[in-house]
């Protein structure tokens, strides 16, 4: 039997069905194939279970859930009547009498798998739902707005997070300039190394080692130094810090999620600077961009900042370098399940709503070097927040900031 880690708000999710015009929201796993459901419904790991099942919550009355003879208990923590199934006849027979209503009914499906987070249902399960006489609509925003919300204490723990990772960074440049002060040869796995053990002194954890790049590294942005592939660090080199982590408690922390960018000495030249002005620049007109929505009380999406981003860079003559989406939500994964700022890989068109957080990171990747400014956004009803301050506005010199 499965125990519940919160409770979901069931009038709450009524009220937006009602709203969307949906029947009903239809969840459903096999084998652990959603843990979106898991999340949202409130189950913890539990013990295994390995027949299908669903539950459906309609936009009017109670929720009502199917479980295998079995596993009959798979869901008793939830409310609302059991239907219990052995064969596969009987669980199509009662499937449809679960959804005996018709109308459109919403899964963690999205249409040409535009947003590949909200789907999880595979095809043939769709197959199986539709052939019940109703329409399969992409459960995206009513997954933003019961998975990404963050509550106050959540909150608390990304602004945080971010503010450890902010000191890291310079924690991190500092050692450069140590080492080089000292003729001490230092490479990009050492000084991830020596990241990843200051996560651990301010309590926080990742789930991977961030990244450092150097020189032509840092044009490729999931670059990953290891013990046995990495570059030295010197004096003229160019760095880039992709760093993300969150606090060991409480349990539901929200992870941070920054980028910086350094020089190994005391001016910086003038091809990096350039680049960096186009980069930041694009960050903060995305900013700008969503402070204004928001202040205007104007709905928006994804896709929309991330045109903003790409047409600032694209006016500047690097487009083609600019390879990733500009951001991601961000929660208790680093990539969170809530909207993200993409008209790229995808398009993205679920809104961004309030309480939420998300990354803003344009990049531009060059042969000889890669620039990246990360930021995390947190907006509410009539704000947003910013945390790290103050954000990065130019090549840090690493070797005068010591």
């Amino acid at each position: 039997m499965q125990t519940r880690e919160r409770s979901l708000d069931i009038p709450a999710v009524q009220k937006e069905l009602k709203a969307a015009g949906f029947q009903g929201w239809l969840f459903y796993s096999f084998h652990g194939s959603d843990p979106l459901a898991a999340r949202i419904l409130g189950l913890a790991e539990g013990h295994f279970l390995s027949r299908r099942w669903f539950y459906f919550i309609p936009a009017e009355g109670q929720p009502r859930k199917l479980v295998h003879r079995i596993e009959m208990e798979a869901l008793d923590d939830l409310p609302g009547e059991r239907l219990v199934y052995l064969g596969w006849r009987e669980l199509e027979e009662k499937l449809k009498q679960i959804l005996s209503a018709g109308g459109q009914i919403a899964m963690q499906y999205s249409p040409n798998n535009a947003v590949p987070y909200v789907s999880r249902v595979d095809a043939g399960t769709v197959e199986l739902v539709k052939s019940c006489g109703v329409t399969v609509v992409s459960s995206a925003n009513l997954v933003s707005n019961f998975e990404s919300r963050l509550s106050e204490q959540q909150f608390k723990s990304h602004w945080q997070a971010t503010e450890n990772l902010r000191k890291i960074v310079f924690e991190a440049f500092d050692e450069i300039a140590s080492a080089i002060a000292a003729n001490r040869k230092i490479n990009e796995y050492q000084l991830q190394q020596f990241i990843w053990q200051r996560f651990s002194h301010y309590g926080m954890v990742s789930n991977s080692p961030p990244i450092v790049a150097v020189n032509e590294h840092s044009g490729r942005p999931h670059y990953q130094p290891t013990e046995h592939e990495h570059a030295e660090i010197k004096r003229g080199d160019f760095v880039l810090l992709d760093i993300w982590a969150k606090l060991k408690e409480p349990a539901d922390a929200v992870y941070g999620d920054i980028t910086w960018t350094g020089f190994v000495g005391d001016s910086v030249p003038e091809k990096y600077k350039r680049v960096f002005d186009i980069v930041s620049g694009a960050r903060d007109a995305a900013v700008s961009y969503i402070r204004q929505a928001i202040s205007q009380r104007e709905p928006i999406q994804g896709w929309q900042v991330d045109d903003v981003t790409r047409n600032f860079i694209n006016e500047r003559g690097h487009g083609k370098d600019f390879i990733h989406r500009t951001g991601h939500s961000i929660g208790t994964e680093v990539h969170g399940n809530g909207a993200n700022i993409d008209n790229l890989e995808t398009q993205d068109r679920r809104s961004l709503i309030a309480n939420t957080c998300f990354s803003i990171e344009p990049g531009v990747y060059l042969d000889e070097f890669g620039v990246r400014s990360e930021i995390d956004v947190y907006i509410t009803d009539n704000e947003v927040i910013i945390g790290g301050q103050p954000i990065q506005t130019e090549v840090i010199p690493i070797i005068k900031s010591r």
